[in-house]
């Protein structure tokens, strides 16, 4: 048995290890944002996948204290936003790391809204145009299940994140 099996096999002591093996996953890199009376907030999120083709529904795991959460709640909508390579800029803005100083601002990148009034990131890989479904708490996380009642995509590439930082996908 090899060295990196053995490290696989250990147990998890801490959520510092448990982290640190989840950094090593490929994510997709996702902007959720929601719209409507409650206000509109963008928050960038990695913890997107699908649930289900019939009906369509889509969820995204986003951390209870974040601020979006209410607002989704409260507006009933949010829009996924899975983003391109190009959109590197945008991903830090709505990680709380923008380079202009102002984080989660919808100045950064060009946007529309979406059917249900959700902002929609012009360019996106794919959008997923959602009304909340239903929501579970987990841990720290709120898993946000929305009905998708629109959804685009665009010919680009993906941008990725693994060990905390992007990466290109290249064809082999």
């Amino acid at each position: 048995m090899n060295a990196a099996r053995q490290e696989v096999r250990r147990p998890i002591e801490s959520s510092a290890r448990f982290v640190a093996a989840m950094g090593r996953t490929v994510t997709g890199v996702t902007i959720v944002a929601t719209g409507g009376p409650a206000g509109t907030f963008g928050i960038t999120a990695s913890s997107f996948t699908s649930v289900s083709a019939e009906p369509p529904l889509v969820l995204v795991c986003v951390n209870r204290k974040s601020p979006i959460v209410e607002a989704v709640l409260a507006n009933g909508v949010f829009c996924i936003n899975v983003l391109a390579d190009a959109h590197r800029l945008v991903a830090d803005t709505f990680a709380g790391r923008s380079a202009n100083g102002r984080p989660y601002d919808f100045g950064v990148g060009d946007w529309g809204t979406a059917v249900t009034g959700a902002p929609v990131l012009t360019g996106s890989l794919a959008t997923f145009d959602c009304f909340l479904e239903s929501w579970h708490d987990a841990g720290s996380h709120r898993i946000l299940i929305g009905k998708v009642t629109a959804a685009g995509f665009a010919d680009a590439l993906p941008l990725a994140y693994v060990q905390r930082s992007y990466r290109r996908v290249v064809s082999l």
